[in-house]
């Protein structure tokens, strides 16, 4: 139903005054406005001017069963009436830690922080507290938050990303300090050669090599387990540790992408949907490394704290919403998101455009080429490409009233049936015969 007081333009005039750009978060932006939400459920989104549509992006990977789950809603309504934050613990962090570390092995330890940035931040300066050494490496093309150390290089181009033996250390924020652009070594991902070269000439300063195993900006790729084994060995011989950013890959198993592959992390950075809708990050590992967190522990190498960290309505919300996201939950999520590809790639070939599919588990990514790519310069899209992504996803949006993320992703919820992927394929469908011109 539409809202009888205030249409989204007329939102957004509002927000213009007093938000800069009328936003919070650029990636809700769209010409020529962004829509406002009334009302959202399971799989469906409502705005304030009366148009329900299909919600495939789930707030960017962070909603595993979709909107207003009941049993969240009714377990953190409960305890809101306990209270909403403390200067001190609560049982809901505690037995959020006992689920967390069972459903990994990897898990020896957990701490929680409020967003998937501050746990790949803590995971940084907790590697550098553990072995001294003060430089990461991370994949080019890789988003890992905000931290200015993690950020580097995700936007890297053409015009400044430099040979591929030796990749540019490049800055996404302007007046990105130079000092931490020296600190971040760049390689390039699913390059094993190349890559153990990069490493090696930096080995004695590396105190991390930061990885993302299904990587969104490079191109949601599964990482090659030759490429994962040669970077784990080297760590092992350098006194390195090998940290994975499962904030977004820890939906693709019940213990995350890593469950895929038989390397063991020193640490894991968590966030997303382990929050059950709400604001959550968390930090898990092996215990002798997340020593360093330890107020016990003498001298104190990393005092860790923070406000709102293990907060009682994201550990109780997150919970419930791993307690839902079972095995057998995960496999049946897994197993209609296979369906859903399976019925896109059959509307490519009948649209008969260069596209394929790229993913783990139940998010994918569709690219306007023949072949899957496999690093990330592969994946890079010129202007004439984005425009026409900007196309169809706009199409998709205003007239097939289909959400999906700006990077022609989806990233599924457990709310989804076989009715929205037949309306998502055969949106595709009609959008790749749309754009077909645009390719030719």
């Amino acid at each position: 139903m539409k809202n009888k007081n205030q249409s989204s333009k007329e939102l957004f005039e509002r927000a213009n005054k007093v938000l800069t750009g009328g936003v919070s978060r650029n990636t809700i932006y769209r010409e020529p406005h962004p829509n406002y939400v009334e009302t959202a459920k399971g799989s469906y989104i409502t705005d304030i001017d009366g148009q329900t549509r299909v919600d495939f992006a789930n707030n960017m990977a962070s909603l595993i069963h979709g909107h207003s789950n009941q049993e969240i809603i009714n377990a953190v309504t409960k305890q809101l009436n306990k209270g909403t934050a403390y200067t001190m613990g609560s049982i809901a962090e505690v037995k959020f830690a006992e689920l967390l570390t069972s459903r990994n092995n990897n898990y020896e330890k957990i701490r929680f922080m409020n967003s998937g940035t501050e746990a790949v931040m803590t995971m940084i300066k907790a590697s550098r507290a553990f072995n001294g050494k003060t430089k990461i490496a991370k994949a080019e093309g890789t988003y890992h938050g905000t931290y200015d150390y993690a950020e580097i290089s995700q936007i890297s181009n053409p015009k400044n990303w430099g040979p591929i033996e030796n990749p540019n250390s490049n800055p996404v924020v302007s007046g990105t300090p130079n000092n931490i652009l020296n600190d971040v070594i760049i390689f390039p991902f699913n390059d094993t050669k190349r890559t153990i070269d990069i490493l090696e000439k930096n080995k004695s300063d590396i105190t991390c090599v930061l990885l993302d195993l299904v990587p969104h900006r490079v191109g949601l790729m599964p990482i090659e387990a030759e490429y994962l084994t040669a970077i784990y060995n080297w760590t092992r011989n350098n006194n390195s540790l090998l940290v994975f950013d499962e904030v977004v890959t820890y939906r693709a198993n019940y213990s995350g992408a890593q469950q895929n592959f038989s390397i063991v992390p020193d640490l894991t950075a968590m966030g997303k949907i382990i929050g059950g809708g709400f604001p959550i990050g968390a930090l898990a590992g092996k215990s002798e490394v997340m020593e360093v967190l330890n107020p016990r522990k003498q001298p104190l190498k990393h005092p860790h704290s923070g406000t709102f960290s293990a907060n009682p309505i994201s550990t109780t919300a997150g919970y419930v919403a791993m307690k839902l996201f079972d095995k057998k939950s995960v496999e049946k999520l897994n197993l209609i998101t296979g369906k859903a590809i399976k019925q896109i790639e059959e509307a490519i070939a009948i649209a008969d455009i260069p596209a394929c599919i790229t993913g783990m588990g139940s998010m994918f990514r569709i690219h306007l080429k023949e072949s899957k790519p496999t690093t990330f310069r592969e994946t890079y899209q010129n202007k004439k490409t984005l425009d026409t992504i900007k196309h169809l996803l706009d199409y998709l949006y205003n007239e097939k009233n289909i959400i999906m993320i700006n990077t022609l992703s989806c990233m599924f919820a457990t709310t989804i049936g076989q009715k929205e992927i037949d309306l998502l394929s055969e949106g595709l469908l009609d959008g790749f015969k749309k754009i077909k011109p645009l390719i030719e």
